[in-house]
């Protein structure tokens, strides 16, 4: 006891001494509007901290020295306040003002923790909150924001999914807060459609392959960003209601849309809980002609019910139970009227039943609960996290396909996994920081394709996923950001014996037949390897360069239901990897920033879908690949009242056939519409000649696109069509009536341009020979409280 004391009375007081040379800073940060939660505030870069879901913050620094604080926060302009030496505890609000075009945001993606933008050496696209609501005001489709937004990113094909529609000429993982949506095992292409925009804070856009999630990001990832309470009353809400139809022909087309969300914090706990329902009328084209209905999202029913709950136990730690539920069905009063590839008749609709189950999002169920604390052992911080994901789509029915008869396939999707993610920091002084981030990913995911009677068309797959991995983060001299990670992908695929469906062509003729399969397992294992370099001491000339490594086990259930074999182990099901490369800059000057990059894509094996005119079916065709491309943003603040943005896009690949390395061979051809879109320009015109009054005009120009021949029958053959050159036009205006009461306007395809969107036009399928949507209107008024 004698001993203990003294040292007691040593360590207390050396407590207390170092605390008497500390000074605490504490406030809290807000916009004109509300308090910020979440905002980061540093010092010297040293040490961060976070505003809390109140706005509060607080931070220690050193007494009697110069202080440098810096807040940022997505969608805000960086705020930089400079204190001189304080002398006790000081009192400091941080109002931080809205920037119109910023790339100072915040992604989570593309390293799986909060970091500046600047320091990612890829590209990346942030859609934020405030974008999103100006498109919602014209169209909410999620499909058509993305197309609309984000650079490299394949065309609308306005319908219920995205065939065609991926990132730079590879499938993208498709996530909401990090929970993918997609499966490789059998890609659907309906995962854009996972979630209502209304519920959504940013969407984060990483593109080029990653490793950072590993299996199914061969193009690049989507993540969907869910709201978080952004007041700190008990209670608050929002009420939006809205009218759309066409302005050509307004007769049946007129829908409605209403959406509920109440949101607050109650102590240590925040939540958000929002109800949206929408049902549109019929969708009408140029002419006033209904829109072919296979898949089209006229006449469809969408429902989104969305819940997030926060705990904070502590300042540095926090517990999140999120769950979401989408569903998104056609229920059409019109069949299907083919149309005529030859002559050029657009399909179209008449009044009648349509055979089967309506199409499109059954229903996607997502659950997910996460744990975040910001220091356990050496400064480490730790997130671990759970989820589960089931879902059901359902697709058009085939006449007479199966075994001489009809047939209506469903996508089945089961997924539940765990991830454990730490951080812990290894070096910091005033020339060098260096982090080592590193983890564990578990997935197990089932996925199957049965007709709606109960045949089997695609087996269950059940796949086990185990990925361990390790990010470097290494910055010198505060400017030169290096980053080095690897990745071991280990995937267990397990199939059962199944009897493939005998396939009828015209007149009942047995194009394949059925027979049975041996199932068992697929077995892969791979590392994955990333680097890259970005270098932002001078605003006008911010390079990088970036080497990245993609991985996808291919759409393997699209090789077994087209298995012309009896055991599985004699069915190309051989995985996907891909070498993405990747330079660009940034360059800012003044009210201007431009933005630059070029990237080139190859894959030893790549996969791609081909018609068969024989058959009249789409068959797999494996070959090396190559795609390249590059891209060129810009964005200019003409005035504080006129923000001007552009961008361009431009994506080409081709299939090395006999593969001898080359892609310049007489035998070598171009990847079809189904892989490639054709250029594609933006533009964007954001004028608020008043604080309340907002107005936006956007342009969307999709370029030509022709690199194959026709065939004997004088047209092209499916996923083989030229694409001809279309121009789009859209507006959306808001005006706040009064503070908590706003009114918005949007107009889509402003000036009536009668078109087949690109698919239609690549695809080449009469089912799908759709023209696009007409002049349309939306009406809507939202109230806060």
């Amino acid at each position: 006891m004698k001993r203990i004391l003294p040292l007691f009375f040593f360590l207390a007081t050396a407590f207390l001494k170092l605390n008497a040379q500390n000074i605490k800073i504490q406030g809290f940060v807000a916009d004109q509007n509300s308090k910020l939660p979440y905002v980061t505030i540093s010092v010297k870069e040293s040490q961060k901290t976070v505003s809390d879901a109140n706005g509060h913050y607080s931070l220690f620094v050193p007494k009697g020295s110069p202080v440098n604080l810096k807040a940022y926060a997505v969608g805000y302009k960086v705020q930089n306040i400079t204190l001189n030496g304080l002398d006790r505890d000081t009192l400091l609000n941080l109002i931080l003002q809205p920037e119109a075009n910023t790339l100072d945001n915040v992604v989570i993606s593309a390293t799986r923790r909060p970091e500046d933008i600047r320091n990612i050496a890829a590209s990346v696209t942030i859609v934020p909150r405030k974008k999103l609501e100006m498109e919602m005001a014209i169209n909410p489709d999620l499909s058509t924001i993305l197309a609309n937004q984000v650079p490299g990113f394949a065309p609308s094909a306005q319908t219920g999914n995205n065939v065609g529609q991926n990132l730079r000429g590879r499938p993208m993982l498709v996530m909401i807060d990090g929970v993918s949506q997609s499966s490789p095992l059998r890609n659907a292409e309906v995962d854009l459609r996972s979630v209502d925009p209304s519920v959504l804070q940013q969407i984060e856009v990483v593109k080029g392959a990653t490793a950072i999630y590993g299996n199914g990001a061969a193009g690049g990832l989507v993540n969907y960003v869910t709201l978080v309470p952004d007041t700190a009353a008990r209670f608050a809400g929002k009420t939006q209601v809205s009218l759309n139809g066409s302005l050509v022909k307004p007769k049946n087309s007129v829908g409605g849309r209403i959406s509920q969300m109440f949101y607050g914090k109650v102590g240590k706990f925040d939540y958000v809980a929002s109800g949206t329902y929408e049902q549109t009328g019929e969708y009408k084209d140029a002419k006033g002609d209904v829109v072919g209905p296979n898949y089209s999202l006229g006449e469809t029913d969408t429902y989104n019910a969305f819940a997030k709950i926060g705990y904070q136990p502590a300042k540095n730690q926090r517990i999140q139970l999120m769950y979401n539920l989408f569903s998104s069905l056609q229920n059409s009063n019109f069949t299907l009227v083919n149309g005529n590839l030859s002559t050029g008749q657009k399909a179209t609709g008449v009044l009648g039943k349509p055979l089967g189950k309506p199409t499109g999002v059954d229903y996607n169920h997502n659950l997910h609960l996460s744990y975040k604390i910001d220091s356990i052992f050496l400064n480490t911080s730790l997130t671990a996290d759970a989820y589960y994901e089931k879902r059901q789509d359902v697709f058009y029915v085939s006449l007479g396909r199966f075994d001489g008869g009809d047939g209506q396939s469903l996508a089945n999707n089961d997924k539940k996994g765990a991830r454990l993610f730490l951080q812990t920091p290894l070096l910091e002084n005033e020339f060098v920081k260096a982090n080592l981030s590193y983890g564990l990913d578990f997935l197990r995911d089932k996925t199957s394709q049965p007709l709606v009677d109960g045949r089997v068309w695609v087996p269950e797959m059940d796949m086990s996923n185990l990925a361990p991995f390790a990010q470097a983060d290494v910055r010198i001299l505060k400017d030169l950001i290096f980053k080095t990670g690897l990745r071991y992908e280990r995937v267990n695929i397990k199939v059962a014996d199944y009897r493939t469906l005998r396939i009828s062509g015209a007149g009942g003729t047995t194009i394949t037949p059925s027979f049975d399969v041996k199932g068992g397992n697929l077995k892969y294992g791979t590392y994955l390897f990333n680097a890259g370099l970005k270098y932002n001491k001078l605003a006008l000339f911010s390079p990088f360069v970036s080497f990245s490594q993609g991985f996808s086990v291919m759409d393997i259930g699209l090789a077994l239901r087209d298995a012309k074999v009896n055991s599985i182990d004699k069915i190309n099901t051989d995985a996907v990897l891909v070498n993405n490369y990747e330079a660009g800059f940034e360059t800012r000057y003044q009210d201007l920033t431009f933005t630059a990059s070029a990237y080139t894509s190859t894959s030893k094996l790549g996969i791609e879908v081909v018609y068969d005119p024989a058959t009249d079916l789409f068959n797999t065709a494996r070959s090396p690949e190559k795609i390249y491309g590059f891209e060129l943003t810009a964005a200019y603040n003409l005035m504080p009242s006129l923000q001007l943005g552009a961008s361009y896009s431009y994506t080409e690949g081709k299939r090395d056939i006999n593969n001898n390395g080359k892609y310049n061979d007489p035998e070598d051809m171009y990847l079809n519409g189904r892989r490639i879109a054709a250029p594609k320009v933006t533009g964007t015109v954001t004028y608020s000649p008043l604080k309340v009054l907002d107005l936006t005009l956007n342009y969307t120009g999709i370029g030509s696109r022709n690199r194959f021949q026709k065939n004997a029958n004088g047209i092209y053959n499916g996923n083989e069509g030229a694409v001809k050159a279309y121009n789009l036009f859209s507006f959306a205006g808001s005006y706040q009536i009064q503070k908590g009461t706003r009114i918005t306007l949007g107009v889509d395809n402003i000036f009536n341009e009668d078109y087949f969107p690109a698919r239609a036009q690549w695809f080449m399928q009469p089912g799908f020979y759709s023209k696009g949507r007409g002049t349309s209107v939306n009406l809507g008024i939202s109230l806060s409280y």
